[in-house]
């Protein structure tokens, strides 16, 4: 992002920028057959957060949700669903954002358009974890994936927004058959098996799940997976775009 945009978005007008509105996105990734998720920490506040931005005046919603995500982990073709939107009263609590302004040195007082009461449009996103590479700025300490079970505590109600993409997740999988956006190029079926217990937590019986994958017929099997038996070597399977 330009200089000057950042600039916009912390002079205490907003200028630019649509007020009360934001974005929050929840970026997946599939690794360690871990499912995780991407987290900001802002500078020398210990405070944790999910991926966000705001919309400027002249832009699409869409373009900046993809925006806030390319940002973030250095990829343009990205898997994005808007999932909910988050306006409770009580996501309003300043005090937070105070303490980060606080800590990157930013003036401010009560009337600061960051310290309004915002609603957020929540986004999932799916990408290939091995392709990211995460991209904090200035304003973070650190940019890094957390496995679900070791999430932080976040600000605000960012994890109700984790659950509430989680739960988004687990629905589209077979409505929208989006797991395979968490995959490599190339990849097993007991693989893209093991992505489906993980986001819906539970075990799925192997002949049933493959003959179900099988007869969408969106997979071409290209290869035998080198193990050392050529006998007990799986077969690779990509997606048909």
């Amino acid at each position: 992002m330009k200089e000057e945009q950042k600039e916009s978005e912390t002079n205490s007008a907003g200028s630019g920028y649509l007020p009360g509105l934001a974005i929050d996105a929840v970026i997946f990734g599939f690794h360690d057959h871990q499912l995780k998720v991407l987290l900001m920490e802002y500078k020398e506040s210990k405070i944790f957060a999910l991926p966000g931005g705001f919309i400027r005046a002249d832009e699409d919603l869409n373009k900046a949700a993809r925006r806030v995500v390319s940002e973030r982990t250095g990829l343009q073709n990205i898997y994005l669903e808007q999932f909910y939107v988050f306006g409770d009263f009580g996501r309003s609590d300043p005090r937070p954002m105070k303490t980060i302004m606080t800590a990157i040195g930013l003036k401010h007082d009560d009337t600061h358009w960051l310290l309004q009461r915002f609603v957020t449009v929540g986004h999932y996103a799916l990408v290939d974890f091995t392709q990211v590479t995460p991209m904090p700025d200035k304003i973070f300490d650190g940019c890094a994936w957390y496995a679900l079970g070791d999430i932080p505590p976040l600000m605000q109600d960012h994890a109700q927004i984790v659950k509430k993409a989680l739960e988004s997740l687990q629905a589209d999988l077979d409505r929208k058959l989006v797991a395979f956006n968490l995959m490599p190029a190339e990849f097993t079926m007991n693989e893209l098996q093991t992505v489906y217990e993980t986001i819906l937590d539970k075990k799925l019986l192997r002949p049933a799940f493959q003959r179900k994958i099988l007869s969408l017929g969106l997979l071409e099997r290209i290869a035998k997976k080198w193990t050392g038996g050529a006998h007990k070597a799986p077969y690779l399977y990509k997606f048909i775009s």
